[in-house]
């Protein structure tokens, strides 16, 4: 017995040092001050339980994903490069018109897409329209179909969109199919090679490439996208499970929101979608591009914000705090995690100082305990700072819109939590047009109407457990 002991103290200080090590790993390379201190502080103190979960969630490299983001980058250039001088002109002169110049340049900027005239966006509420939609236009596709998605279930649903691919190929129409890794773990093997037998070129979308990022968990690709023939695509909130059509309790009803585009906005989309096939499988897919915009001011004016790990800015998070500062007169968001960092909250509290009405839309119901403990806490913080912060009473609130004033709305995967801000890649659209605007304000009128309004004194009153259980669970909101 005694013999061990030395073995023992060896294998511990081997720990402490390992654990001291990574933790200078993680103050090098952990982008948020917080995270680098959570790692640091746990891998130094107790190595044994950390060690293994930060090889699995620590930040790695994405070399291999550059390269694919600088193909598609050379292939958005390539796009604009169709666009005449007059086009370019007249699709930035409505955004900064009605957003302003700054905010305009800013997301230009950020994005590394511009924003492109000549557009035609729906709005789709809920599962039941648009996985409607979404049927139909693979059901008219000519010469390809492009599938991402982060959660796809075999059930009813997931059954009919496999049954809806391996029909197109059956006709000699192309079909993309792209599913994360992580996202998909409870998929069975079984329904990726029967879309393989039937010649749907399936993969999974994972950051453990060969030797690149091998124990690498934490980075998740969460975009959902649709295109078909790259004439018409599809992104939103939406997964592939009967749960995304308010088929199941306890969080049915599910309340979510998709946006369908025709026009030179695919074209950004679709370019998303060759960087992550590139970065699974080494080959660019056989797609095409949309016409050019008109020269005149002609459709909604969009622009695509794809976001990731990858990049040099922290896109996502950055587009948030775009948004908010761009509001004069007021910014409704929706969001199933509220998460916020300290830039965005001090966005929203500068919002209201500037008297901008701020209203933000939160689930009732929970879906992951943790990050509901931790959501109400903020919510909490955010309403003492004036935010008006509203839970959806019917159903789980999963939908991700923003709306600015009257005059702009964004509809994507993106989450207010530092998992879209820093560690998934995620796809939102942004829409500069009133029109659309309109619609969006109308369907977040009808959602705040079903929802209760967070009251300021609601902290003070909550239990002594629950108070401690928040604050347990902010802790983990690096990672959350």
């Amino acid at each position: 017995m005694s013999s061990d002991l030395p073995l023992f103290g060896i294998a511990l200080l081997a720990l402490h040092v390992l654990g001291a090590v990574a933790a200078c790993h993680a103050v090098l390379n952990t982008r948020t001050s917080q995270g680098a201190i959570a790692w640091a502080v746990s891998l130094v103190a107790v190595p044994y339980l950390t060690l293994v979960p930060y090889l699995f969630l620590g930040r790695s490299k994405f070399a291999g994903y550059v390269d694919a983001r600088r193909l598609g980058n050379q292939r958005m250039r390539n796009l604009t490069s169709k666009l005449d001088r007059g086009a370019l002109e007249a699709a930035l002169e409505v955004p900064s018109r009605l957003i302003g110049q700054r905010a305009t340049k800013a997301l230009i900027g950020l994005a590394g897409t511009p924003f492109v005239a000549g557009n035609t966006v729906n709005l789709l509420i809920d599962g039941t329209a648009t996985f409607e939609a979404i049927f139909a236009a693979i059901e008219q596709a000519q010469k390809y179909v492009i599938v991402q998605f982060f959660i796809i279930e075999d059930d009813a649903l997931g059954q009919r969109l496999s049954d809806a691919l391996i029909a197109k190929t059956q006709a000699g129409v192309r079909v993309y199919f792209l599913f994360d890794g992580i996202g998909c773990h409870e998929l069975p093997s079984a329904y990726i090679d029967h879309l393989r037998e039937h010649g749907v070129e399936a993969h999974a979308f994972s950051t453990t490439r060969h030797f690149v990022n091998r124990f690498q968990l934490n980075f998740r690709n969460h975009r959902k996208i649709v295109i078909a023939d790259g004439r018409i695509a599809f992104v939103g909130g939406h997964n592939v499970s009967i749960e995304y059509l308010g088929l199941v309790p306890p969080l049915a009803p599910w309340r979510d929101t998709h946006v369908q585009v025709e026009g030179p906005a695919v074209g950004p989309i679709q370019i998303s979608f060759v960087e992550d096939w590139y970065w699974v499988t080494g080959e660019l897919p056989q797609v095409e591009w949309p016409e050019a915009a008109p020269a005149k001011d002609a459709g909604m004016h969009c622009q695509v914000i794809a976001s990731g790990p990858a990049d040099e800015q922290e896109t996502c998070l950055l587009f948030f705090v775009a948004a908010i500062n761009a509001a004069t007169q007021r910014i409704w968001l929706t969001t199933p995690y509220f998460i916020p960092d300290q830039a965005v909250s001090a966005a929203l509290r500068l919002a209201v100082l500037r008297g901008v009405d701020v209203r933000i839309l939160i689930p009732s119901r929970r879906d992951h305990i943790v990050v509901f403990a931790a959501s109400t806490l903020y919510a909490y913080d955010a309403v003492r700072a004036g935010v008006q912060m509203y839970r959806y009473q019917p159903g789980f609130v999963h939908q991700k819109v923003v709306l600015i004033d009257d005059v702009a709305a964004s509809v994507g995967s993106a989450n207010l939590d530092n998992r879209s801000f820093r560690l998934n890649f995620e796809i939102t659209l942004l829409t500069v047009d009133k029109g659309f605007a309109a619609q969006v304000e109308a369907m977040l009128t009808d959602d705040f109407a079903l929802a209760t309004r967070i009251e300021r004194g609601g902290y003070r009153r909550a239990a002594g457990w629950k108070r401690v259980a928040m604050h347990l669970a902010r802790l983990f909101a690096p990672v959350l």
